[in-house]
């Protein structure tokens, strides 16, 4: 009886429901938006060289302290997404990350566009990639691994829709005249079914697994890092390598486009097979943890 009830207040409280798909909606769009400056600078990365009359190793500066602080603020802001819930990070996030690009666009210097870039615009990405990923596993539990990688996709799918136009804008108006501010989505996001009850997912939706979740942890990380290295040199430099072809930077960001909208299918793809896969369900239930 006492199962039954609590099914019921699972139920109620949106649980796979269409409260919970509202959430990943509205959490999917901050992801998009909220991830502009990690690409943007990407695509800037052939003016910013000409701009401050640096190599390509010096030009690149801006995106490796960009993930540097994207790192470090994943941590900083999960932290803080347990203690008060997701809502007040995302609005600090978009504060800073407004601040952010207007601070970089009155750079003077590289070093100094470079620390806005890591301290600023890395840290209020943060915010909407790990922590947003986290809180919405909370909201799922047939469809938790689709949710989370929708989720993951945002990052993507901002690589996708923002790279043609920032480079429009900036050929129109300048690389320092680009400037963007998240939209206010923050408000519509609820506090998650298991944090309203008692500060955590609810326990009927934890699987035993054979690892502890500090062991689980240190081996996505360990995967993450492997997979991001991989990665990084083909998606940072795409654009400035299409123009030193000769294709110019619009067939760069192109480029860059059609490769992550492939990242967001494989993605996607992924999330529809840990659910099917109990053992990928397993991990994807702890490591949001």
């Amino acid at each position: 009886m006492a199962i039954k009830s609590r099914a019921t207040a699972t139920s109620d409280a949106g649980i796979d429901g269409r409260q919970a798909w509202a959430q990943l909606a509205i959490s999917v769009a901050l992801s998009v938006v909220g991830s502009i400056g990690m690409w943007s600078v990407v695509v800037f990365l052939p003016a910013i060289q000409a701009e401050f009359g640096v190599d390509r190793a010096d030009a690149s500066l801006p995106y490796t302290l960009t993930m540097m602080g994207f790192a470090a603020g994943n941590v900083i802001m999960g932290r803080y997404v347990d203690k008060v819930g997701i809502r007040l990070p995302i609005v600090f996030a978009a504060i800073v990350l407004g601040l952010g690009f207007i601070l970089a666009s009155l750079s003077t210097a590289l070093w100094q566009f470079a620390l806005v870039q890591g301290a600023m615009i890395g840290v209020g990405t943060s915010a909407t990639f790990g922590p947003l990923m986290a809180n919405i596993s909370h909201w799922f539990s047939r469809r938790r691994g689709f949710a989370v990688a929708a989720v993951a996709s945002g990052n993507y799918l901002a690589g996708t829709l923002w790279p043609p136009v920032v480079q429009t804008i900036s050929v129109t108006e300048g690389w320092r005249a680009t400037l963007v501010v998240m939209v206010p989505l923050a408000r519509f996001l609820l506090p998650n079914p298991g944090q309203a009850e008692h500060g955590g997912s609810p326990a009927a939706s934890l699987i035993p697994i054979d690892l502890s979740p500090r062991a689980l942890q240190s081996l996505l990380a360990i995967a993450g890092i492997g997979c991001c290295i991989a990665m990084a040199m083909p998606q940072v430099h795409i654009v400035a390598y299409s123009a030193d072809l000769g294709f110019g930077v619009a067939r760069g960001a192109e480029m860059l486009s059609l490769m992550l909208a492939g990242g967001v299918i494989s993605r996607l793809a992924s999330g529809v097979l840990a659910d099917r896969s109990p053992a990928s369900h397993r991990a994807i239930a702890l490591s949001a943890l």
